[in-house]
């Protein structure tokens, strides 16, 4: 079964049995320091059908990408840099040291950290915002071949890409749960 059936259910949570504010508490981090996307998803309702975790998802993924260009460019923003300074000084949130330590960023050598260094400097001063990729199941090595494909990509791919990421990344996390 993968995240994406739409019978798989939570294991420990009926999101359509929550009120508002036990629904924000669960799934705030969902999206990454922004809670606005579970506050949106709770406010259109939620009924049993979204106590399954497909049906849930859909539901949030809409809510950023119907939502405004300046909202889903602050949750972009809201998202740390691979291998960034937050991740060395052990800033990220829960999810995130999980997933860069999963995909193998905690272990970069040396020359891979400057890589990412590099690559993070060049992918913000081109789009003006982070490099945004669901790392799971990816190793380092993949993340920096994507990361040097996608920097040739103009402003508009880069967006629209890092808003599929995101929600990926919604996806592993409510999995997770």
């Amino acid at each position: 079964m993968s995240p994406n059936d739409k019978t798989m259910t939570f294991q420990h949570c009926t999101p359509s049995q929550m009120t508002r504010d036990t629904f924000i508490d669960t799934f705030a981090d969902i999206y990454e320091h922004s809670a606005w996307v579970a506050e949106q998803a709770f406010d259109n309702g939620i009924t049993a059908e979204y106590d399954s975790i497909a049906r849930l998802h859909q539901l949030m993924a809409s809510t950023l990408l119907n939502a405004d260009k300046a909202s889903q460019l602050a949750l972009i923003n809201a998202h740390p840099d691979l291998a960034g300074k937050a991740a060395v000084a052990g800033k990220l949130t829960a999810a995130s040291t999980s997933e860069q330590s999963g995909a193998g960023i905690s272990e970069c050598s040396a020359e891979e950290f400057a890589r990412f260094t590099s690559l993070n400097d060049a992918y913000k001063a081109k789009f003006r915002f982070p490099f945004i990729m669901a790392v799971k199941g990816s190793n380092r090595q993949q993340i920096l071949a994507a990361f040097e494909e996608r920097i040739q990509n103009n402003e508009e791919q880069e967006f629209s890409r890092a808003l599929k990421e995101i929600n990926k990344i919604a996806l592993f996390r409510l999995a997770a749960m």
